[in-house]
């Protein structure tokens, strides 16, 4: 079965509620994501909260999430928890244990590393027995404190992530019908440097993550309804497939919107239809979780524009018309036959550590990433696998591919990792290398 959900954002006060949850609220909210036909929802409490200091984890604080999971059983929901937010929204949530005075890297720093490590134990412990609880996503996003484009970045080796990711995974959740994740933004797949690498992302938890958005540089490069946009977060699917060890390895889609800084209000309803009919063409897709649930109240300030149109709730609590589309798309697709295996692939050029010897080149306006989409603008549905799989016909026989075939470089890149316009007008800090910045209009 194809799961079908929501990153749940709390229709009063956003995720500020987390301060002081108002049960009422959460429940209203969550008995229309379920009207919707939705089977669950994605949870993110924000870790300042919960982890104020590096030696305090607040036992009210679990426990509020813990009700949130609670109450969305009631209404017929499954739930998934994030443990370290971390980003949301253009907004960073760290404790101050890791910044100004006490400045130090999340990803490096031994005493942080063991105050998240007991973070995500203290969360499995409290929720693990609630029987509609999937699992614990590590963080939202959080590669991003790595990156360049990052105001204060928090420096890590890709050495040290790998320990990091293995300190929090841990020995994996205590019941094996719960996962343990991590989730990346694209910056781990499309940018060179990058400290998070292709196989943090495909070979760490029991499942893949994928965030897929198109204000990336996708829409600018080919147009917000594309074949490219409308085909990205597929693509995504598939290049997260190609780093995994075990062909069979499941890729959840967790987050994926229609942005209205280039889509159109009508238009974001066929946007939503295409990419999710294009994603559930992926044989080893587990499910789509649409961000988010409901729009962004506009009495709350400094928020990029468009975080206030992308629920399939509004505000005011009317189901919109693409709320409307995704619960149809739900219902038609969840019970669908699993895709036929992909017999073609296009051959990703990577090092002995398996790192693609170019990232750019997988990024929107990159060979990798046009060879692919031209294959399926053509009708084939292509696969992606590495060079060193592509060497290996027993390891291609595994995959089901037949034919593998190498791109020819592009040498360019649209790709951008920021999508905050306020952002992008400062020089210098919206690309991993200024050097190789983006030369299309900002967002």
């Amino acid at each position: 079965m194809l799961r079908f959900g929501v990153n749940y954002t709390p229709s009063r006060d956003w995720f500020y509620s987390w301060l002081d949850p108002d049960w009422a609220a959460v429940r209203r909210d969550l008995e229309a994501v379920a009207a919707l036909g939705l089977d669950h929802i994605r949870v993110l409490p924000l870790w300042p909260v919960v982890q104020p200091n590096r030696t305090l984890i607040r036992r009210r604080a679990l426990r509020d999430v813990r009700r949130v999971v609670e109450i969305a059983a009631g209404a017929g929901l499954d739930a998934s928890v994030d443990v370290l937010q971390g980003h949301l929204s253009g907004f960073d949530f760290v404790p101050s244990w890791l910044t100004d005075w006490h400045r130090r890297s999340m990803f490096a720093d031994p005493d942080a590393v063991a105050a998240q490590a007991r973070l995500v134990e203290a969360f499995e412990e409290e929720l693990h027995d609630l029987p509609t609880f999937l699992g614990l996503t590590l963080g939202n996003e959080v590669n991003q404190f790595t990156s360049a484009a990052h105001p204060t970045p928090m420096p890590a080796t890709t050495e040290q992530v790998t320990s990091w990711l293995s300190a929090l995974h841990g020995a994996g959740p205590r019941d094996a019908r719960h996962f343990r994740l991590n989730a990346e933004y694209d910056a781990v797949w499309y940018a060179d440097g990058h400290a998070f690498v292709p196989s943090h992302s495909s070979r760490f938890g029991g499942m893949s993550v994928v965030h897929s958005w198109i204000f990336n540089g996708t829409a600018q490069g080919y147009g917000p309804m594309s074949h490219e946009s409308l085909h990205h977060a597929a693509y995504l699917v598939e290049l997260s497939r190609a780093f995994a060890v075990d062909p069979g390895r499941p890729v959840w889609l967790q987050e994926v919107g229609a942005p209205l800084n280039h889509l159109s209000e009508e238009q974001a309803p066929d946007f939503c239809e295409g990419t999710v009919r294009a994603a559930a063409d992926c044989e080893a897709l587990w499910g789509i979780t649409w961000w988010c649930s409901h729009d962004v109240d506009r009495r709350l300030g400094d928020f990029p524009d468009l975080e206030h149109s992308l629920g399939l709730i509004g505000a005011d609590g009317a189901v919109k018309p693409i709320g409307r589309r995704f619960a149809e798309l739900a219902a038609e697709l969840r019970d669908r036959p699993r895709p036929a295996s992909r017999r073609e692939a296009v051959v990703i050029p990577v090092d002995g550590a398996d790192v693609p010897l170019s990232r750019a080149e997988l990024s929107p306006g990159g060979g990798v990433f046009e060879a692919w989409m031209e294959r399926a603008r053509a009708g084939a549905r292509p696969a992606l696998v590495t060079s060193g799989i592509a060497a290996d016909p027993a390891a291609l026989g595994a995959r089901s591919v037949e034919r593998a075939a190498p791109a020819a470089p592009t040498g360019r890149t649209f790709y951008t990792s920021v999508s905050d316009a306020a952002v992008l007008e400062r020089p210098g800090l919206y690309a991993e290398d200024a050097e190789d910045a983006p030369t299309f209009s900002p967002l």
